[in-house]
């Protein structure tokens, strides 16, 4: 009810204009502090004339060509209006194809584009008279250029299921896509579906396609006028699904039946099982088996050998296909091998050394897994090399790794047949193959003689003997023992050489200090006695002062270097010359220059950088190092001369960059 036309003046209520819709039930509502009443009324409008105001034409209604369609023509009048239609300015007639039916509705049949146009219907009674219009708009029918098509995809691939359409151009058109009969959410699965295309193609990518994406695709397009669509059905082939059921039938020692119930082969058939087994010493799954398919009903069954006796072992199962490899089935009930005489021998057998009268046998110890059941030890058996009878001894234990035969009669260094083999509860295994293992010999019993030692240095002593040619032992080095008080030689410090050296270089020592020197000869039983001492005094430290105020100068690529000299203290080596070291940026190679002079001549090589640095050279050693000299970018051609100078952190420079650095090289 429009609100121009009624009025509220006094609690009396006015309607002018009064239409049919106007006509109801009114109610009337008072109210005070002490209460409300209400009082009703029910409107009758007996005539009106008509009026289009609730239903009046759509301004544009689109209609397919070859189709069929309705105008209705529903005025509000009273009493009941005569309705007439008519297109442009001509009156339509009654025909074939044009029906007016008694409550004003207009029904074309066949619709052709000449029918397209203004329409109009005319309402009249005896209060008056109303129109309305619209327009009514003939389409082409749309046709679909390009839908879908079934295939087979593999999974992790992507595509492009096309739909695409003609339009008439004054029709909107929109798509969407149902997947197994649900429409697809793109915002919500945008990670596989996209919608691609331009506006008149409503292609469907779908990325990185898993088996679930496998069905019915329906692209579904929507015009004003009809809905058309079009469909393909997508088969995923993927791997294999994980198998069922695998169960242990029966196990032996070496070997285990299992059976299992096929997975999905994901629309490509199965072509071979892999099996897989775990055991508490193995890291992860290792597969032990591959088999065809080979189906018995519905059960697969395959034989598993080569297994380890008396280890307990899970199984699994996976299939494969033209795709690839399936994901595993769930894991077989844990199930133990029967037990069995050990079939592997222990490794690595060997020994010697040991204590006089001792021959020391050694091996790998049998892993857990291969010991093949309860009660698992070792069985050493030995004889002396040339003999028949061997001498056997039992050891309970499976970790154990060393047996040691303890005899005084036992020669010493003699050689023995040993071989060690395994047993257990259910007997014994065999044996390794034989080794030569020599008993333990005695220390040496001579001493090195004519043992001389000089000072090289602050730090090294040279230590030289005369080897031992007659000892009935046998002579595997020396060792040099070294101490700096004569009076307790128990601050020993020691240096070992083996084979026939008969000099060693004895570093790491104090400066000016005395120092105790012997040398004794060992073998596997230990060392022999010690040559008498002899003494040694380090050569003073060098000098503790770097070269100072050191000048250069640079022509072409002749660099000249000075320095002042350096002084030693009383307690320093006295400087017998300097050491000029420099190293190449390219390549990295250091080159050195002695000289007893404080100036050197360098001659670089042109476009490269260099370091510098001079040390003074003495009978202690090398003394510290003056600042590196950082010479940067030398080259011929762009730089012709230079001079410079190092007094303690300061360096000059002209035209090649020269810079000192904070760190000792």
């Amino acid at each position: 009810m429009s609100e121009g036309r009624v009025l509220i003046e006094n609690g009396a209520l006015s309607i002018s204009s009064l239409t049919l819709s106007d006509g109801g039930m009114y109610q009337c509502v008072a109210e005070n502090k002490h209460g409300i009443i209400y009082a009703s009324a029910e409107l009758l409008v007996l005539a009106s004339p008509p009026s289009f105001s609730e239903s009046p034409l759509r301004s544009v209604l689109k209609v397919l060509a070859g189709s069929e369609v309705t105008l209705d023509c529903r005025p509000q009048a009273s009493p009941k209006a005569i309705s007439l239609w008519k297109r442009g300015s001509e009156m339509i007639q009654k025909n074939e194809r044009f029906s007016v039916f008694p409550n004003g509705t207009l029904k074309i049949a066949n619709v052709t584009k000449q029918d397209g146009g203004i329409y109009t219907c005319i309402a009249r009674n005896q209060f008056g008279s109303a129109s309305t219009a619209g327009r009514l708009l003939i389409t082409e029918p749309s046709r679909i250029t390009q839908g879908p098509s079934s295939m087979e995809i593999m999974v992790g691939e992507s595509i492009v299921l096309p739909c695409q359409v003609t339009v008439d151009p004054a029709l909107d058109v929109s798509f969407s896509w149902a997947f197994n009969g649900q429409l697809i959410d793109f915002e919500h699965d945008s990670e596989h579906f996209e919608r691609v295309g331009g506006k008149f193609a409503g292609d469907l990518m779908i990325r990185n396609i898993q088996l679930n994406h496998a069905g019915k695709y329906v692209c579904i397009i929507d015009t004003d006028v009809e809905s058309l669509s079009v469909d393909a059905v997508l088969i995923v082939e993927g791997p294999p699904g994980p198998p069922d059921s695998v169960m242990v039938e029966e196990i032996t020692d070496s070997t285990a039946q299992l059976s299992w119930s096929p997975g999905r082969d994901n629309s490509s058939p199965i072509t071979g099982y892999v099996i897989q087994a775990r055991t508490p010493f193995t890291v992860g799954w290792q597969a032990v088996d591959t088999v065809p398919e080979v189906i018995n009903g519905n059960t697969l069954t395959a034989t598993v050998v080569d297994l380890n006796a008396w280890v307990e072992y899970e199984f699994r199962v996976l299939a494969s296909n033209n795709v690839g490899m399936g994901e595993p089935s769930p894991a077989s009930a844990k199930t133990r091998t029967e037990d069995a005489m050990p079939d592997t021998a222990p490794t690595d057998v060997g020994g010697g050394g040991g204590t006089k009268s001792e021959l020391v046998i050694t091996w790998e110890p049998v892993p857990e897994e291969l010991q093949n059941g309860e009660g698992f030890g070792y069985i050493i058996a030995f004889r002396p090399m040339g003999t028949v009878t061997w001498t056997r001894a039992v050891i309970s234990s499976p970790v154990v790794s060393r047996y040691v035969f303890r005899n005084d009669t036992l020669p010493p260094f003699s050689p023995f047949d040993v071989k060690v083999g395994a047993f257990n509860n259910r007997g014994e295994g065999p044996f390794s193959s034989i080794v030569t293992v020599f008993s333990a010999e005695e220390v040496p019993s001579i001493a090195p003689e004519r043992v001389v030692a000089r000072s090289l240095s602050a730090s090294n002593i040279e230590v030289s003997w005369e080897p031992i040619h007659s000892s009935p032992e046998r002579v595997l080095g020396y060792e040099v023992v070294y101490w700096e008080d004569d009076t307790k030689p128990e601050t020993v410090g020691k240096v070992r050489i083996s084979n026939n050296s008969t000099a060693v270089n004895v570093s790491g020592l104090q400066g000016n200090t005395l120092y105790y020197l012997a040398v004794c000869a060992f073998n596997t039983a230990g060392s022999g006695p010690q040559s008498q001492p002899v003494n040694a005094t380090t050569k003073k430290p060098p000098p503790g002062q770097p070269p100072q105020n050191v000048e250069w100068t640079l022509i072409g690529s002749q660099l000249t270097l000075q320095w002042d000299p350096v002084i030693a203290l009383d307690t320093e080596s006295e400087v017998t010359g300097y050491v000029v070291m420099y190293r190449r940026h390219r390549n990295n190679d250091m080159y050195t220059i002695i000289t007893n002079k404080t100036t050197v001549e360098l001659t670089l090589s042109p476009n490269d950088n260099y370091v510098v640095q001079i040390k003074s050279l003495s009978g202690g050693g090398l003394g510290e190092g003056s600042e590196p000299i950082h010479i940067h970018q030398l080259s011929m051609g762009a730089q012709g001369s230079g001079i410079g100078r190092l007094n303690t952190l300061t360096l000059s420079r002209l035209l090649v960059t020269a810079l000192v650095a904070l760190n000792a090289s």
